[in-house]
């Protein structure tokens, strides 16, 4: 797609998402013609942004200095816009870095990767969890009998690995709703769309969630492991997930620099960059950052 610089490919996806979503949301069953044309034009959109097209690279690794400081996060979240209708932003994944398993409840998204690789696995709720008729299976360890409360049913739809040159991975409220995100072979960042954005106060919490191994496939677990390992797994299978706490071992840093110049806001999403002006510096070398100016579709008309 052939770039155009008086309307930047970030700011056109912007606005195509908010049409998007906002015809999703209008839609008795989010199936018609219409809707389906629109989620086309903003699939073909977000396939086609790269890393450049948001300034951003991957971050060179320091040698290590052997002296005490500030622990860098293992992810960094840029935060780009949010709607009532869509957020959108960049993750940023060092080497080894992992998204744990998470659900996106009632929410529609896309994950685009802007440079490196991720492994993606998708999970899916079953309807039918837990009743007093039922029983679940013996688990390896054995869970706590409080822990039953928090048990859950699941199928493990696909582990796909998606890079720059792959298409958006796609998720639905019914479909491919949980997923891990891990870094593969280096540091990796991918475009993030959700709508609506996360809201607890309108039952939008992000819940975390564990794959737990059972007796039985214990026993006969000899060469699963490596099969999951693969680059793609799509047969689906049966497994169970038990919600619990954010992991500790998982912390970001959330990023959103605002830069007004001539009464226009600008977004620069460059790490460590908190610059006021029409160009800004990163703190930490001598490296300017280019910046856009951010124009989304008036929410007013509803």
């Amino acid at each position: 797609m052939p770039r155009d610089n008086k309307n930047p490919l970030i700011q056109k996806i912007a606005k195509q998402a908010y049409i998007t979503f906002k015809g999703l949301q209008s839609s008795a069953n989010g199936d018609n013609k219409l809707v389906a044309d629109k989620q086309s034009e903003l699939i073909s959109l977000v396939t086609a942004v790269r890393a450049g097209d948001l300034k951003i690279a991957p971050r060179k690794s320091k040698p290590s200095s052997g002296a005490a400081g500030i622990q860098s996060p293992p992810v960094t979240y840029m935060h780009i816009c949010e709607t009532e209708v869509f957020s959108m932003g960049v993750f940023l994944l060092r080497t080894g870095a992992s998204i744990p398993l998470h659900d996106h409840p009632d929410m529609n998204g896309m994950l685009k990767v802007l440079y490196g690789k991720v492994s993606v696995r998708c999970f899916d709720k079953l309807e039918d969890n837990l009743t007093v008729n039922t029983a679940p299976p013996h688990f390896d360890p054995p869970l706590a009998p409080l822990q039953t409360a928090s048990l859950w049913r699941s199928i493990l739809r696909s582990v796909v690995e998606y890079s720059e040159n792959s298409g958006p991975c796609l998720l639905t409220p019914l479909r491919d709703n949980l997923h891990q995100i891990d870094a593969v072979e280096g540091p990796a960042a991918f475009l993030d769309i959700l709508a609506p954005p996360y809201n607890p106060d309108d039952g939008r919490d992000c819940h975390y969630y564990k794959v737990l191994q059972t007796v039985a496939e214990r026993e006969t677990d000899g060469k699963s492991n490596e099969e999951q390992q693969g680059e793609e797994k799509e047969k689906e299978e049966e497994t169970w997930l038990l919600e619990i706490p954010q992991p500790e071992d998982f912390w970001k840093v959330n990023m959103r620099v605002i830069i007004t110049w001539n009464s226009k806001e600008f977004e620069c999403l460059a790490q460590g960059c908190y610059s006021r002006a029409e160009s800004c510096r990163n703190v930490n070398s001598d490296t300017p950052h280019r910046i856009w100016t951010t124009v989304l579709p008036s929410t007013n008309n509803k």
